[in-house]
Parts: C-alpha cells; sequence; structure tokens
C-alpha cells in the first residue's frame, strides 16, 4: 500500500470491518533533512533469496495466486527491499515511521516519514514517500502504555492491540465500542489517535495436534517443533512457551524419549526451549509437504507485507503476508506482546510450528481465529528474541562458528556470529565500523564487510 490512494484502501478496508474512533497523534520537532544514504551496493542479494525451496515456491503460488516466477520475483524483492528499509530507517533516525512492501511481487517499498524534507533521501533508494503525522517510536510508546495497563485491566473484550505501520496508527480490536473506551482510559491514550476495530474474533492457541514435527509433552500434550538449535554443545530446537514449562519431559514422534523443557515463557512472551538427548539431531530442516524438507538459511525479520510461510501437519504449508509487527494478544491464559501478526491462516495442532520468509527463520506458531477453510489470522512469536533471551544458536544451513556471544548494550563492540543484532547497532570489525541494516541472528558466513545486505560501512 503505497501514497494516499494506498492509505486510503487501508482505511477503507479496515473501517468495513468496524468502527474507528481517530484523533490526532503529537509529531515531533521539526530538524534538518538527513543525507540520502545513497544507492544499495552490489551484492546485496545475498542471504538466499534466489535460491527458494520447492515447499515455499508452492505454497505461495497456491495462496498469494502467483505464477512461480512470480514467487521466486517477491522473495528477491523482499529481500532487497529490507536492506533499503534499513539504510533509511538508519538514515531518518526519529523522523523514521515504517516501511512496507506491497504489489504483486512486492516491487514497490514505502518508507514514511514524519517530514517533507526526507522525501529525496526516500526516493533516492528508489523507494515511494509517504509523509505522516506520528513517527513509530511515538506509535510503540501508546502500545507500550495499552501494554502497561493490560497488567491492572481485563482485555477479555479487547483481545488484540498493535501498531499499523502503513496506517500510521496504533490500533485496538475490540467486541464493544464501551470496552475499548474503557482500556484506552486506563491506558491514559484515549486522546492519542487511537483506532478501534469492532470484531468477533478472540484469538486462541493452537496445541492440541501437530504442527511441524510432532512432540509430545510429559506423554500427554503434543506441540510441534519450531526450529532446531544449539547452545554450546547442547542441541535442541525452539517452540511456543504455552507448550510446556521447564522441567518437562518430552516424547518424539516415534514417542520415544527425546528430551526436556530447559526454559519457558508464558503469558507476556510464548517461547521455550527444549534440550534433546543424544539420540537427535540438530539439523536446518524443515518439515514441508509429501515428507520433503526446506532448509533454514537465518532469521533476518520481515518487513510488513512481506510473504511469510508456516508449516504445520494439521493444515500443512500455508502462505500470506506479514500485517505488523509488535502486536499484543490477550489469550484466555493471559496476554502475550511483541507477536507478529500474519495473514496466514492455522488450525488447532499447528501451535509451535515454524514460520519462513523464504529461507528466513521468522517465528513459532502462537495463536489465531479462524481456520484455513474459510481463512483467518495467525500471530507467531519471533524468533530472534527466543534466541537472544535464551542464548542459543539457530541451526542453519550456513556455516556457524561458536557459540553466540552476550548480547550487547547497542554501543559499538567487536561483532559476534551468534548475537542477534538489531536495526541501527554499531560493531567494529578489523577497526571499522558498520550500522546494522535488519534485524538477525549474525551467522558466521555474513560477516559484516561481506555482507552489505544486513551492514552498511560507517
Amino acid at each position: 500500500m503505497v501514497g494516499r490512494h494506498a492509505a486510503g484502501r487501508h482505511r477503507t478496508a479496515l473501517a468495513t470491518l468496524g468502527t474507528l474512533v481517530l484523533t490526532g497523534i503529537p509529531a515531533v520537532a521539526a530538524a534538518a533533512p538527513p543525507p540520502a544514504p545513497g544507492p544499495v551496493p552490489a551484492g546485496a542479494r545475498s542471504l538466499g533469496a534466489d535460491k527458494p525451496s520447492a515447499q515455499i515456491l508452492g505454497a505461495m503460488q497456491r495462496d498469494l495466486h502467483l505464477t512461480r516466477a512470480q514467487a521466486a520475483t517477491r522473495l528477491v524483492n523482499e529481500e532487497e527491499a529490507g536492506t533499503r528499509a534499513g539504510r533509511l530507517h538508519n538514515a531518518l533516525g526519529g523522523h523514521f515511521a515504517g516501511a512496507w512492501v506491497s504489489g504483486k511481487t512486492s516491487a514497490e517499498l514505502t518508507v514514511a516519514t514524519t517530514h517533507a524534507q526526507d522525501v529525496p533521501a526516500i526516493k533516492a533508494q528508489g523507494a515511494k514517500a509517504v509523509v505522516v503525522k506520528a513517527p513509530l517510536s511515538a506509535l510503540d510508546a501508546v502500545k507500550a502504555k495499552l501494554d502497561a495497563a493490560a497488567v491492572r485491566v481485563k482485555t477479555h473484550d479487547t483481545p488484540v492491540w498493535y501498531v499499523d505501520v502503513p496506517a500510521n496508527r496504533v490500533v485496538v480490536e475490540a467486541t464493544r465500542q464501551s470496552a475499548a473506551a474503557a482500556f484506552l482510559k486506563a491506558a491514559g491514550v484515549e486522546d492519542r489517535g487511537v483506532a478501534v476495530r469492532l470484531t468477533k474474533d478472540r484469538p486462541r492457541l493452537m496445541a492440541d495436534l501437530v504442527g511441524g514435527e510432532a512432540y509430545y509433552i510429559n506423554n500427554a500434550a503434543r506441540c510441534s517443533i519450531g526450529f532446531s538449535i544449539t547452545k554450546s554443545q547442547q542441541q535442541g530446537f525452539v517452540s511456543a512457551g504455552h507448550c510446556g514449562k521447564a522441567g518437562d519431559k518430552t516424547t518424539g514422534f516415534d514417542k520415544t524419549d527425546q528430551g526436556t523443557f530447559q526454559a519457558s515463557t508464558f503469558p507476556g512472551k510464548d517461547m521455550s526451549w527444549v534440550a534433546v538427548n543424544s539420540n537427535w539431531t540438530a539439523t536446518a530442516d524443515v518439515k514441508g509437504s509429501g515428507g520433503r524438507n526446506t532448509q533454514v538459511a537465518g532469521s533476518v525479520q520481515g518487513l510488513v507485507g512481506a510473504s511469510v510461510c508456516r508449516s504445520g501437519s494439521t493444515s500443512g504449508w500455508h502462505c500470506g503476508t506479514i500485517e505488523q509487527h509488535n502486536a499484543s494478544v490477550d489469550y484466555a491464559q493471559g496476554t502475550v506482546d511483541g507477536l507478529t501478526r500474519t495473514t496466514v491462516c492455522s488450525e488447532p495442532g499447528d501451535s509451535g510450528g515454524p514460520f519462513l520468509s523464504g529461507a528466513q527463520a521468522q517465528g513459532v506458531t502462537s495463536g489465531g481465529s479462524g481456520d484455513c477453510t474459510a481463512g483467518g489470522t495467525t500471530f507467531f512469536q519471533p524468533v530472534n528474541p527466543i534466541l537472544s533471551t535464551f542464548g542459543l544458536t539457530l541451526k542453519t544451513a550456513s556455516v556457524q562458528t561458536g557459540p553466540p556471544a552476550p548480547q550487547g548494550t547497542g554501543t559499538a563492540s567487536a561483532w559476534a556470529a551468534g548475537r542477534v543484532y538489531e536495526v541501527g547497532a554499531t560493531v567494529t570489525v578489523a577497526g571499522v565500523r558498520y550500522q546494522c541494516l535488519q534485524t538477525h541472528q549474525a551467522q558466521g558466513a555474513w560477516s559484516p564487510e561481506g555482507t552489505p545486505a544486513l551492514w552498511q560501512r560507517m
């Protein structure tokens, strides 16, 4: 969705689903425009999007109504757009108001800013520019107030809230207008431009049958493996936090002894990891349709609008797009924040299974609404926070070197494989400073000096 026309279409589509309540959000003070960051250097397309798996392409063709060529082109475009968006994110600083891709093959990148003076810098990167009122930092601050209020008050009738980047506002989904008004008042944001979308949907957890590859918890409940990981010499996998708690025992799809939950967080977040015994080996594979596998290359976070596919044994491979990052969901068991909202369908039993954008791990299935017959919405717990929180290294098809280094404080430090870097983080390599363009866990083969898709020399 690009410019006023696309923003209008987005607002119209949202309005058809429910009542919107809008007021202004203060803008940041004017400042000098940043310099154009320059064109993306050659070699930026180096993260595996040019070698997609047949499973990913097939599911994208079916669910996004693409030809095989369009699906392949879309993955490359999305990877390249992530690099340009990261360069602009760093260049615009406090003016930055988000970025998203659109079009059949994601050929169009739009970047929002709060200042018209930034438009030349945005256009210099081949992106469309949209001037909006609120920077992303202001929208995130409003959502943080809602998150804080959810700890104090019941949110059963306001089950979802998130930052809608293309629409430049925070959205609360509610079953009743009065419930939304009470929630906004409790958070102290009733005059901060929050939109209310009335809906009957109530997201639920997806944790009864198998998603991805099955595993069993205490010989009772079933969930699914998300992604294989290592922690020093220990092998294991990540999954959803609601699947089990620390100390719970697991058995594999064949009911043989498998491992033990080492850590689990739910609610609040929806993340866990299981250490497996010597009978099980961590691989870079994700189970696809027809018994065929696809391999994970890394964990570069996809943009809003990017394609994303999910594997689950209940409903198989299904694809859609990323709608919002940093969504909060009130499940019956408690509120979870920091989730990513998608248009991918899911069904009970798909919980814990992997989400991928091309060859990049995105997260593990948390919950949602609807089904894969009528369509639905699914939320996933992003994988990078799981890796950084628990000190895990994602198992990938690329070469990894050593365990993850301790997370830094955001100041410049020596680059280290295994560390999760956020957009804007700075590192030094051989005395040269680089700035991160896309959130990811560093792989041994992705050092800053050789990976302009992820790092910009300063």
